[in-house]
């Protein structure tokens, strides 16, 4: 796969984790999918989204606090397991790995951009007291503008660098990438229980809200 496309599909998402439009697209069962479809394989995209998924809703990106950053690692995670023209063991494991190492990459990548970000409002300060509209917004852009350059820059390294390793890799690996999936999904899937859990257990109405969801999801797929 072209790595171009990839790059501006990971500025885009990695974009809306914090700095705009905040629409959930970056979220990995999103991001996952429109990148596996990138590649060739929607439904591979969803699956790994799906891994990730779970692992993700521990995070929660506000205030100042540091966390991994999904969009653009989710992009990296689908485009490894969607493309080829098969899914091999090991496929799966590797590119969810590749994945949480790039979410920790992205994570630090965002907070140069922020002590970045402070050093040009810093600079700026006589101008923002004034209440300089021209300075507001030229801050804003670049602001923007560099939160998307390094989603593009971590998405493209990412990929150029884990693409080579996986492909080595898999030739190695051995077993079934049915029971592969089992596990890792199961894994995934009592983590992100435990962290549903733990988000919710604090009110009656969350955890009716909770069980309310649950109940319909199964029954959806019923």
């Amino acid at each position: 796969m072209d790595l171009l496309p990839a790059a501006l599909l990971g500025a885009i998402l990695g974009l809306d984790v914090v700095g705009f439009p905040q629409a959930m697209i970056s979220r990995p069962l999103v991001a996952a999918t429109v990148a596996g479809a990138f590649a060739g394989d929607p439904e591979r995209g969803l699956i790994i989204g799906v891994v990730l998924e779970m692992i993700a809703l521990g995070t929660l990106p506000f205030g100042a606090s540091r966390y991994p950053e999904w969009g653009s690692a989710s992009v990296v995670g689908g485009v490894l397991y969607a493309q080829g023209a098969s899914a091999p063991v090991g496929q799966l494991a590797l590119a969810v790995l590749a994945a949480l190492l790039t979410a920790w990459a992205s994570g630090e990548s965002m907070v140069l951009v922020r002590q970045w970000n402070a050093r040009l409002a810093h600079g700026a300060q006589t101008a923002l007291a004034a209440g300089d509209a021209a300075a507001i917004r030229r801050l804003q852009l670049l602001g923007l503008t560099a939160d998307a350059a390094r989603g593009a820059i971590v998405t493209f390294l990412a990929l150029l660098l884990l693409t080579p390793a996986v492909a080595a890799i898999v030739p190695r690996w051995s077993g079934s990438p049915m029971t592969e999936r089992t596990v890792l999904i199961g894994l995934t899937a009592a983590l992100g229980a435990a962290t549903i859990w733990m988000l919710v257990r604090g009110t009656s109405a969350a955890r009716g809200l909770a069980v309310f969801g649950i109940a319909l999801g199964v029954t959806w797929f019923l």
